[in-house]
Formats: C-alpha cells, structure tokens, sequence
C-alpha cells in the first residue's frame, strides 16, 4: 500500500520535472535550443516544440543567421567538434570545417554570406585559437586579423568586432580575479587597431552588438 502512495506522488513530480534547455537563439519567428544532444525548434508564439537534428552526437550552440535562413551550430560526431549549417526549415546538416582539432561556431557576419567560428588551427601547440570565418558558398576559411580570438561579435556594418581575446579560465571559480580573467575588446577589423573595455578585472564574456 505505502508503495502504491509513494508511486502516484512521484508521478506528477516526474511530469512536471524542469527541461534543462539550453543556448537559445531566435529569428523573427522561431526560437531553436539545444536539449538532450539534439536542436529543437519552437514558435515565439509558444507551442510543441519539434526536434530540429536526430544525428548520432552531440549538437549545440545554436546561432540563426542575421536574415533568419540557416542555422549554425558545433556538433561532435565521429569523435571530432566541427561547425555545421542546416535550413531553419530543418533538413541534413551540412559539415562546414574539416579539420582534425576544434572548431566551435561563434556567429555570423551581419550579411548572413559567413559563419564565424573558433579554431586552434594556426596555433602548433594547441595554445590559443583565432577566429576565423568561411564563406556560405566558400571551400577554406579565413583568419581575422587578430592574433588571438574565443568570441566575437561584428557591429552591424562589419567594420569592427567585439570579441574576447583569451579562453575563459577556471569557470567553477566563483569570483575568479586571476591572470586569466576575460576582458572584451573592440577591434577595427582595417588595421586591428583596439579599444578594451572599462572593467575592474572582472570575467566579461559573450559579446552581442
């Protein structure tokens, strides 16, 4: 009897238990989430959301493109993280970076032509990593003039980037006010000139003009 109890309390908790959805992004019309290893797509308007990718790994870090066509993402299959582009109308992920180490997508420039994403490709030792971007309809990427580069985000007429020039460092650090703390600076992109933000070394990341 305390057993049949314990079964009909537990079943509405487990009904009602929090989705842990993560990384939104969202176009005029949709919002597109990672959960449970896979891209889900839902009306701003509310509704039943429907699973965007089925592929075997993980898919995350959704971004729409600025015109609200494509989405990219960073996905893990076969053991390697590269940049892929799908339809928002869903459809089969295209494979956009090949390169044995990490690539993570970043962003898009403003004309929604390239996709901005992460790489330690340049770097021998795997030490650091530049941004890089690669063209919708083109075959290799392309270094941005900065020496180093996590995150970025271009104004909105690509002329400078507001981007995060070292990794984040120790993340389960609560108030970390090391070496490797985060600042955010603004580059002009025609001669990597820079502005650093005011901060009071402080973690400052995710940039969004």
């Amino acid at each position: 009897f305390l057993c049949i109890l314990f079964l009909a309390a537990a079943a509405p908790a487990q009904a009602n238990k929090p989705l842990l959805m993560r990384n939104p992004t969202l176009s005029k019309t949709e919002i597109v989430f990672s959960y449970a290893g896979d891209l889900w797509t839902v009306s701003r308007d509310g509704g039943e959301a429907a699973r965007l990718t089925n592929g075997i790994g993980n898919e995350y870090a959704p971004i729409f493109s600025p015109d609200g066509r494509l989405i990219t993402f960073t996905g893990e299959y076969d053991g390697n993280t590269d940049v892929y582009v799908i339809p928002a109308t869903g459809g089969v992920p295209r494979r956009w970076t090949y390169h044995p180490g990490a690539d993570t997508a970043v962003g898009w420039t403003p004309d929604s032509k390239q996709v901005l994403f992460v790489s330690g490709r340049d770097s021998s030792s795997g030490r650091y990593a530049r941004l890089f971007t690669m063209a919708v309809d083109g075959i290799f990427p392309k270094a941005l003039p900065l020496p180093m580069g996590y995150e970025g985000s271009y104004s909105p007429d690509a002329s400078q980037l507001a981007y995060v020039p070292l990794p984040r460092g120790f993340n389960a650090w609560k108030r970390y006010r090391g070496g490797m703390t985060t600042p955010i600076w603004i580059s002009n992109l025609s001669d990597s000139s820079i502005e650093k933000l005011p901060r009071d070394n402080s973690n400052d990341f995710n940039p969004m003009w």
